[in-house]
């Protein structure tokens, strides 16, 4: 099989995920996640974060404020993407919604001094958002590319021969 058989043939793997259900599950976790970290540093956290020597709450501090906006941006794009999959909104409206959206905030390393200042369930909630974050990138990662180089779909092409015929 040439390459570009290959190609034609080939299928994204971003709109099976999405048929799957396999966003719906990542949507739940994604929304699941916001509520606890925002349970959390309103609650345990903010006694957690009084405990903490000067150095620590700095630390905790900086990472609550970047796992909160990571978490925001990634709660943006999930919704943008929900909507789309209810036909709210279209896809290109949602890419044109994407620009605002920042999925490149990183997370304090693990290996990284400061992170074992951390409380427990707060490194947690870090390294959980970073798993959260690298999955939500690999599918806007397999969209782009869908975007760029679609595959070519003989049941959209069929549709659009039938259309055209009853069209005349």
């Amino acid at each position: 099989m040439s390459e570009n058989e290959h190609e034609q043939g080939a299928q994204s793997l971003g709109p099976k995920l999405v048929q799957a259900g396999g966003f719906n599950q990542l949507y739940r976790e994604g929304m699941a996640l916001v509520e606890e970290v925002a349970g959390y540093l309103d609650g345990e956290g903010r006694a957690e974060s009084k405990a903490l020597g000067r150095d620590a709450a700095l630390v905790y501090a900086s990472q609550s404020m970047q796992l909160t906006t990571r978490l925001m941006q990634l709660a943006s794009w999930l919704l943008l993407r929900r909507a789309v999959k209810e036909g709210e909104i279209s896809m290109d409206d949602a890419r044109n919604e994407d620009r605002r959206v920042e999925l490149n905030a990183m997370a304090i390393a693990d290996e990284h001094a400061d992170w074992a200042l951390l409380p427990d369930r707060m490194r947690d909630m870090i390294a959980r958002a970073d798993a959260l974050h690298k999955r939500i990138l690999a599918l806007d990662a397999m969209e782009k590319e869908e975007q760029q180089h679609p595959t070519d779909n003989p049941v959209v092409s069929q549709l659009a021969r039938l259309k055209d015929a009853f069209q005349r």
